[in-house]
């Protein structure tokens, strides 16, 4: 009985298993089965990994997307250039191998979103610095879009929200919100710019999914700019979990 789950410290509000779940269904694999392991250290995963000896894949959410690290055998290059583990796959031989496919996911769907022919010159502000914003910057540096990480505190390469004049803000069509601002249930909240220097032809990707539309959306939405939440992303890097757990690639 194929078993594969999510670890994370606090999983009610997952994806993951519903995603899995109905996915399952489709293909007719009543066998496989998707649980959401909440752990509240990661000195927890030895025993869980012992308890369920079913195990084939884990996808792995905050706050254990650096620290499942030491448990594993190997790295692939995906969460090597992150920094971070969203997906953990087991061989055939017992080995467990780390990828990361959220910068896959969000690649993917910038390349939807900005369409066969991006503004030439397009250059993007990255708000966040955690995790997510790992993902989304390998993933510019592999479309060829120069961009600024923007944060709250000071950093060598970055920028703060200080720094975001209205100007600053007109030379980056690209803005890409990588920080839990406007997540429910808090959605008024939204990350702290210069909205009104927002234009037509500014682009707003969110990866944030639930609500729909967060404020961020609903700003650059309102100055005419086109915008996209996290959704499609969270399908994509889903989708691509599972075919590392077929064999079918190794990202």
């Amino acid at each position: 009985m194929p078993e594969f789950g999510l670890l994370g410290r606090s999983l009610k509000h997952s994806f993951s298993q519903t995603y899995f779940t109905q996915k399952f269904h489709n293909l007719d694999l009543a066998d496989h089965h998707y649980e959401l392991f909440e752990l509240a250290t990661m000195h927890e995963l030895p025993g869980l990994l012992a308890a369920h000896p079913n195990l084939r894949g884990l996808n792995v959410t905050i706050p254990y997307k650096e620290q499942v690290w030491p448990f594993l055998n190997e790295v692939a290059s995906s969460a090597a250039r992150v920094g971070a583990v969203n997906v953990v796959e087991f061989r055939a031989d017992g080995r467990l191998v780390g990828h990361n496919t959220d910068y896959v996911g969000f690649r993917e769907s910038l390349r939807h979103f900005l369409g066969p022919r991006p503004p030439a010159g397009l250059r993007a502000l990255v708000l966040g610095s955690g995790g997510a914003s790992k993902a989304v910057e390998v993933a510019l540096r592999d479309l060829g879009i120069g961009y600024w990480v923007v944060s709250r505190n000071p950093l060598g390469h970055g920028l703060t929200y200080d720094d975001l004049t209205p100007r600053l803000v007109q030379e980056h069509a690209l803005i890409i919100n990588t920080t839990p601002l406007g997540t429910f249930p808090d959605v008024q909240e939204c990350p702290p710019l210069p909205y009104a220097a927002l234009t037509p032809q500014h682009y707003l990707h969110d990866l944030i999914y639930n609500p729909t539309e967060t404020e961020f959306l609903k700003r650059g939405a309102a100055a005419g700019a086109q915008v996209k939440n996290g959704f499609e992303m969270l399908c994509l890097q889903a989708e691509a979990a599972w075919q590392i757990w077929q064999g079918e690639v190794k990202w």
